[in-house]
């Protein structure tokens, strides 16, 4: 089953990632952190999408996890 995850800003400092409910999966000093513990979530789970978000709150890249429905054909 796909899962998606989101690594969004958290308003103490620091970074959170979301499965779309009201309470974090993980929380990280650094986005970079965030995007790796995401990844390895998303991974468990058996692939799905990876939102990143900015400081802005603005989703800035979208990272697909195999065996994740990947819509387009090229890495990234």
């Amino acid at each position: 089953m796909a899962t998606n995850r989101n690594v969004v800003p958290n308003s103490d400092g620091g970074w959170d990632v979301t499965g779309g409910g009201g309470r974090a999966s993980a929380h990280t000093d650094t986005q970079a952190e965030a995007i790796t513990r995401a990844k390895e979530i998303v991974g468990n789970q058996g692939g799905g999408e990876v939102s990143i978000s900015g400081r802005d709150g603005k989703i800035r890249a979208k990272d697909t996890v195999a065996p994740g429905n990947d819509p387009r054909n090229i890495p990234g």
